[in-house]
């Protein structure tokens, strides 16, 4: 079954608590109708900054109500397309991103994407590369803003998180409480300006439920490779999970011991930025699913 889940009346933290907008099941199909970080507020460079209300940023759609979704239970979401609109949305300023304690103005654009690119100049092309900056369920404990990350999902500004990917969350409350936005058509590891190619989109995904998976989550598989992803306060301790994490993936999918499992990673691993501007910082480990030889195509049915 298909659902279409409207942008009308979006929520900024993932909570418990928040009414469901729908309900789906497992294998259904749902489109969610997103803003796009800025609640479409910005629609011109000059004087739109001051114009924002900062408490509509961040914004996501839903939640979805899952039924047969219980805690403990692990959601995957397939990604099978991104519809983004025409024109990227990009800030910048002082106290925002890295360079914030630099910049004395902001710096708003707007930018056409035409003939599947963003026009950044008259001599500069940026492919495409659409994913999703805020996808996650409820967390048990306390609502965790939009604009965080962290164990549930949320704001991980990851950019493998695209089209082609399943992406792993897990499920803290009964009916997971799924929600999603702030898409971009373009972000490169790190997010250093504080955003990226900020776009509204409608976003076409699959669910299903995973029962009795010991699985360290959130975690992705794209294009042939696995990648735990992990947030905290430091982009160190945020490492460091992300590896732990996909340690537990090699001794559990070879037959590795735990000092062989580090000595791979240490050689064919490849630990990334997503991203280093919100609140907790977020960073993945990636290993392609070739060394991870108990891994089959069961594991996702």
């Amino acid at each position: 079954m298909v659902h279409i889940i409207k942008k009308g009346a979006p929520i900024y933290a993932m909570d418990k608590r928040n009414k469901p907008v729908a309900t789906a099941k497992d294998g259904d199909r749902l489109i969610f109708e997103a803003y796009d970080c800025f609640e479409d507020q910005i629609t011109d460079e000059a004087g739109a900054f001051e114009k924002l209300d900062w408490n509509r940023i961040n914004p996501a759609t839903g939640p979805v109500f899952v039924e047969g979704a219980e805690v403990g239970d692990i959601l995957a979401v397939t990604i099978e397309k991104l519809d983004i609109g025409d024109t990227a949305t990009l800030f910048t300023g002082p106290d925002a991103g890295v360079m914030g304690d630099e910049l004395t103005e902001n710096t708003i654009r707007r930018l056409p994407i035409k003939n599947g690119a963003i026009k950044f100049s008259e001599k500069i092309d940026l492919p495409l590369n659409k994913m999703i900056g805020v996808i996650g369920t409820a967390p048990a404990g306390e609502p965790v803003s939009c604009g965080t990350p962290d164990a549930h999902g949320g704001n991980m500004d990851c950019k493998e998180i695209g089209e082609g990917t399943t992406l792993f969350l897990p499920v803290n409350v009964a009916g997971a409480l799924l929600a999603m936005g702030d898409c971009h058509a373009a972000m490169g590891d790190g997010e250093v300006s504080v955003c990226g190619a900020e776009v509204p989109c409608d976003i076409t995904v699959t669910i299903n439920v995973f029962k009795n998976k010991d699985w360290p989550t959130p975690f992705l598989v794209r294009d042939g490779k696995l990648s735990t992803i992990a947030s905290a306060k430091t982009l160190d301790t945020a490492s460091v999970m992300a590896t732990k994490q996909m340690v537990h993936f090699v001794e559990r999918y070879t037959d590795l011991t735990k000092g062989e499992a580090i000595h791979l990673l240490s050689l064919t691993g490849d630990l990334r930025v997503c991203q280093i501007v919100d609140p907790n910082k977020t960073a993945r480990m990636e290993l392609p699913l070739t060394y991870l030889t108990k891994w089959s195509t069961e594991e996702l049915n």
